[in-house]
């Protein structure tokens, strides 16, 4: 297996984030963009990281979105579409520069991206200052699309970090509930909100947690100490939250450490996406996660999915591809029967537009602006030769979690 650089891994995973004719909404596999109502043009800002820490996640993201254009005409709903590419960089300082000048200088109609959560909460006040859409199709904050002070320009595509961990939390609380977990995570702000939300959940369904840590983010390149403490707590499981090369560094560690096999390891489904999985080798094997996509769905829409975008990059897709997809699929429909492009036009557009029923992801909806999706108990096994994320359970739909 090829050596991963350091800022390479660093970048698989952000800041932590049948497609059959459906009336009014077109084929979004089919290269026909459909009749549609309106007409005319709009200008998109696509801001996601093309350099620094994150680049490969806003690669994958402008892929995504590229794809989808590609395949349908270059319009969304009848608009004809311009995309303006901008890049978001690696810090809130760059990202917000980075919205404000697709939204000042070229002018766009809506803001479609946005990897790092800090970002899409510093550019909340810019879009809703502008009176203009911005539709996350990463940064997981649960702030960002909080009910209790909800922002109506702002709507996401991808998912909230406590969506993802609680689902587990739940399961292992169910399945495993004289079985204490242990629970590790880095200490930044993503972090935080993973545990709170899977210790929230665990305890709710009657499971306990065994004990906690908080390794220093970003700095962190030997676990042997908090696996020590693993090991000596008594937890029969483990649940983690790391991205990047963190997440290759600690699946490694803990395989290595002996305790993969005496205590099975769980995470966020970040922990093993994408090209991380390819880091992390055979030593992710049995590693078990929760998300809202995997390539390995078994469904019409996935599998036409899967094969256009392998067609056209050369790799499958990932989550993140996944959620700009998605993003240039609602605004389809959001477009087809919206009376304008301003994003108070948009907002009541998609709050109209009911099941994203074509998704590759299996059908959702919108729930406080956020998707209210199914998640899946994704388990790592090598099939045909390549480690892949298979589909093992059905862990339920969920939305909006705090």
């Amino acid at each position: 297996m090829a050596a991963v650089s350091r800022r390479r891994v660093l970048g698989l995973l952000g800041a932590a984030g049948t497609l059959s004719v459906l009336p009014g909404c077109g084929n979004s596999l089919n290269e026909n963009p459909g009749s549609g109502s309106g007409g005319g043009a709009v200008k998109v800002g696509l801001v996601v990281s093309l350099s620094g820490t994150y680049a490969t996640v806003g690669t994958d993201l402008k892929r995504g979105w590229d794809l989808w254009l590609e395949r349908n005409g270059g319009k969304l709903g009848d608009h004809t579409v311009t995309t303006v590419t901008s890049d978001e960089g690696e810090t809130p300082q760059t990202g917000v520069a980075a919205v404000r000048k697709v939204l000042q200088s070229d002018q766009v109609d809506v803001v479609v991206g946005i990897v790092s959560s800090a970002t899409a909460l510093g550019c909340a006040p810019l879009v809703a200052e502008s009176k203009k859409l911005m539709l996350v199709a990463n940064a997981g904050a649960a702030a960002l699309t909080d009910p209790a002070k909800i922002n109506p320009y702002v709507w996401r595509t991808s998912f909230q970090n406590g969506q993802v961990a609680s689902v587990l939390g739940t399961y292992l609380g169910k399945e495993r509930k004289q079985d204490p977990v242990y629970v590790i995570a880095p200490d930044y702000a993503a972090g935080t909100e993973v545990v709170t939300s899977f210790t929230k959940a665990i305890t709710a369904a009657g499971g306990t947690v065994a004990g906690s840590a908080k390794p220093p983010f970003a700095t962190t390149t030997d676990y042997q100490p908090f696996l020590s403490g693993i090991r000596s707590s008594g937890a029969k499981a483990t649940f983690c939250f790391f991205s990047g090369v963190e997440a290759v560094a600690f699946v490694k560690q803990y395989q290595q450490f002996g305790l993969a096999e005496s205590i099975p390891l769980y995470g966020s489904g970040f922990l093993t996406e994408n090209d991380v999985l390819a880091a992390q080798g055979d030593t992710a094997l049995g590693v078990q996660t929760s998300l809202h996509y995997s390539d390995q769905l078994d469904t019409p829409a996935n599998k036409a999915f899967v094969e256009a975008y392998t067609a056209r990059y050369a790799k499958a897709p990932s989550v993140f591809s996944l959620q700009t997809w998605d993003a240039a699929n609602v605004l389809n429909r959001a477009l087809r029967v919206s009376t304008g492009v301003d994003g108070d036009s948009l907002s009541a557009a998609l709050r109209g537009i009911g099941s994203v029923d074509d998704s590759p992801r299996g059908p959702w909806t919108f729930d406080n602006q956020t998707p209210r999706q199914k998640m899946y108990l994704r388990t790592v096994r090598r099939t045909e030769g390549k480690l892949v994320n298979a589909i093992t359970a059905d862990l339920g739909t969920t939305g909006q979690f705090s």
